[in-house]
């Protein structure tokens, strides 16, 4: 779904590494994961939005997810989301979210709006 994968941590860079070269018939891996800086600042910003984000009613149900579809990334405080939300309305209200948290430079909304299937194909009603 989202074009740029982040870690905050470069051990989970490695970590997810190591595991897809232990799939069998898996040859070779291209990781294309990004490390963020280890920043404070970001850490606090990151744990403040999903506070606002995760917490607003209408989008707690995003975080009853095994892997939240709503993706917080803070980059020397520049906030963007990424994922995939079921309605524009939700898009709207992370953004509006996001734009409220103390501290961010900027938010930007890269959030989709669409629908995963049983198959787990994605189904994108919008893109903006």
């Amino acid at each position: 779904m989202c074009s740029t994968y982040w870690a905050t941590r470069p051990t989970v860079k490695s970590d997810a590494e190591n595991v897809i070269k232990k799939i069998e018939g898996v040859e070779r891996v291209n990781n294309q994961i990004n490390v963020l800086p280890p920043s404070p600042n970001d850490d606090r910003i990151r744990r403040a939005a999903f506070n606002a984000i995760y917490g607003y009613p209408a989008l707690n149900k995003y975080a009853w997810e095994s892997v939240q579809s709503i993706h917080i990334i803070v980059n020397n405080g520049a906030l963007t989301l990424e994922g995939q939300v079921d309605n524009e309305g939700d898009k709207n209200i992370a953004e509006i979210q996001a734009k409220g948290v103390p501290g961010a430079f900027s938010a930007k909304n890269n959030l989709k709006v669409g629908s995963t299937g049983s198959d787990g194909e994605e189904t994108v009603v919008h893109k903006p």
